[in-house]
């Protein structure tokens, strides 16, 4: 085994304490919308630009849209404050190179993330009543092979502080964001996560594109353990086959999908999900220590009925293909 496991005695005393000890309260953020890729299309964020009248504040880590470039410039001409934040961090500045050429000859005021941290939250904010953090990447040519969510969000809090966040990682002076009101962000999302993780009493349904943080493997094979169902599904790979197989050996069920057919980039949990009722996240966190420690990212923790029945169906639909 990669770690000390704890004892047979040590983990039947932690499983009773957990099932019996109320779970602490999450905070969450109400989500207005939600869209789940391929299928829904990019379609409302091309609307939501074209309906801009003040501001669009756009952060991410890899753009190649000439749609979404079109709009950008679109807004920019009518006077619409457009700024863009863009990954410079190991192949930003290439991936990102054509989309920053074609926004800045349009008039857009476009930024490059600090080169020393990789950016990879996804999320536009417009007007600055209205965010849409998403798990996916503005890259055109993968988009109809690739299961990723989006979410829209309206409460005046938490989209005014999406907004400071932007406002100083736009002008390269990155802080350390508090996951506070329902938004994880990361550098620093682990607890959130494991504490999303630890509070699932009945089951879990998990996807990401990646599994590389010891800190949430244990707290899933935990939770399998402690006899909670636990569903992982993931795109078939040799990075992760180790990982996810001390998860099965825990109890854990997993599902891997040929890298051939849907793409799984999304990265959400749904603790206790059954129909409207449960929590879940939604973000462009990857179970990765990177992700997770380093990086900029931005995430959502939710018990909106719609999002929760989303991924409640995605999980368990990908879980069987």
């Amino acid at each position: 085994m990669r770690r000390i496991r704890l004892t047979a005695l040590v983990a039947a005393v932690l499983a009773a304490v957990a099932v019996t000890t109320p779970a602490a309260a999450t905070a969450t953020v109400p989500v207005t919308r939600v869209w789940v890729e391929p299928a829904a299309g990019l379609g409302f964020l091309d609307a939501a630009i074209a309906q801009a009248h003040t501001s669009v504040d756009l952060s991410m880590y890899e753009l190649s849209d000439a749609i979404v470039e079109r709009d950008l410039v679109a807004a920019a001409h009518r006077h619409v404050r457009v700024r863009v934040l863009l990954d410079a961090a190991y192949a930003g500045t290439y991936a990102n190179a054509g989309a920053a050429a074609t926004l800045r000859a349009g008039g857009v005021g476009v930024a490059w993330a600090p080169a020393g941290q990789i950016f990879h939250a996804k999320y536009v904010v417009v007007d600055g009543t209205r965010a849409y953090i998403g798990t996916g990447n503005l890259t055109s040519r993968w988009y109809s092979s690739t299961r990723d969510l989006w979410v829209e969000i309206t409460a005046r809090a938490q989209v005014a502080a999406i907004e400071a966040v932007f406002a100083r990682d736009v002008t390269g002076h990155p802080g350390r964001p508090a996951s506070t009101g329902g938004l994880v962000w990361s550098p620093g999302s682990t607890s959130s996560l494991v504490g999303l993780i630890d509070s699932a009493r009945h089951s879990l349904l998990i996807e990401s594109e990646e599994m590389r943080s010891y800190t949430i493997e244990d707290a899933l094979a935990a939770a399998a353990r402690r006899g909670v169902a636990v569903t992982v599904v993931m795109t078939a790979s040799a990075e992760w086959s180790s990982a996810l197989g001390e998860l099965a050996h825990a109890g854990v069920h997993v599902h891997t999908i040929s890298p051939q057919g849907l793409y799984i980039h999304a990265k959400v949990i749904c603790a206790d999900c059954a129909g409207p009722r449960g929590t879940a996240f939604v973000g462009s966190e990857n179970f990765s220590y990177s992700s997770l420690t380093y990086n900029r990212e931005l995430g959502v923790l939710t018990t909106s009925p719609a999002v929760v029945e989303a991924v409640e169906r995605v999980v368990s639909s990908d879980a069987h293909r």
